[in-house]
């Protein structure tokens, strides 16, 4: 409901897997050996969970429209080519242009509106082909751009390689710098009050807003070392502790990445 009323249509998810934490990437080492950092921007405020909804009185059938209009996948086209634009300048568009209407028109807008970025290499691939490349060569990714239900999807399976959803923030985004800033994962209400909570994804969730809200790239840059930095010194929450590194809680956590920064 916030995304909708404040318009903010993209959503940036950065996955990356941080050197010191390789060890917590379900992955083998074999497949990280070229890292991992990969940016998925998935549309927000259309698709299936805002197409119409319809379902039987009786409880028998019941049905979701995915639907997406032309200005609804150049904005969220532009967003991601201008994000590769600032990266390795290769941009995966994912579908299933194979089986359904909404997708082939996703493909061709986007394909068109590829003529606008000369020097972004695009290429095109099935959600399913692009969910088992993620799990078995992650290193072939930049920026991914996606619907809503196939960015829901394939960024948490490429925040699940980067060892913990702990780690990683979000931004959701607009036609202006007005934003919306958080980490991935939820409030975890079954660990509430217990101090075990990684804020890592919730401090680097600030650090994209300082950049990308505020143009504070500095500062930005200055939150992401003192996380660094605290991980070099193998301090580490429950969900990255690994055996020979010291546990700390959720506030401990917060406390050394301030004293670093």
């Amino acid at each position: 409901g916030i995304r909708k009323a404040l318009g903010l249509y993209s959503n940036l998810r950065p996955s990356i897997l941080k050197p010191q934490l390789a060890d917590a990437s379900p992955l083998k080492q074999s497949k990280l050996e070229n890292g991992l950092d990969v940016m998925v921007v998935r549309e927000l405020t259309g698709g299936i969970y805002f197409g119409q909804k319809t379902k039987a009185e009786d409880g028998s059938w019941a049905s979701d429209e995915e639907k997406y209009s032309v200005p609804e996948i150049l904005r969220i086209g532009k967003i991601a080519f201008e994000t590769a634009m600032l990266r390795d300048k290769k941009l995966v568009s994912v579908d299933k242009a194979n089986v359904l209407e909404s997708s082939r028109l996703w493909r061709a807008t986007i394909t068109e509106l590829s003529k606008d970025y000369p020097e972004v290499e695009l290429s095109h691939m099935y959600v399913d082909n692009a969910a088992m490349q993620l799990a078995i060569n992650p290193a072939q990714f930049d920026v991914i751009v996606t619907s809503n239900i196939f960015g829901d999807i394939l960024s948490d399976l490429s925040s699940a390689i980067a060892g913990s959803i702990g780690m990683l923030p979000s931004a959701s985004l607009g036609a202006t710098k007005c934003g919306m800033y958080e980490p991935i994962h939820g409030s975890a209400p079954d660990i509430a009050g217990m101090d075990m909570a990684n804020p890592i994804a919730t401090i680097l969730s600030v650090a994209m807003m300082l950049e990308m809200s505020f143009g504070l790239a500095e500062e930005s840059k200055a939150i992401n070392k003192a996380v660094d930095k605290v991980l070099d010194q193998e301090f580490r929450t429950a969900d990255i502790y690994s055996e020979g590194t010291t546990k700390v809680g959720c506030k401990k956590m917060a406390e050394l990445i301030c004293e670093n920064l």
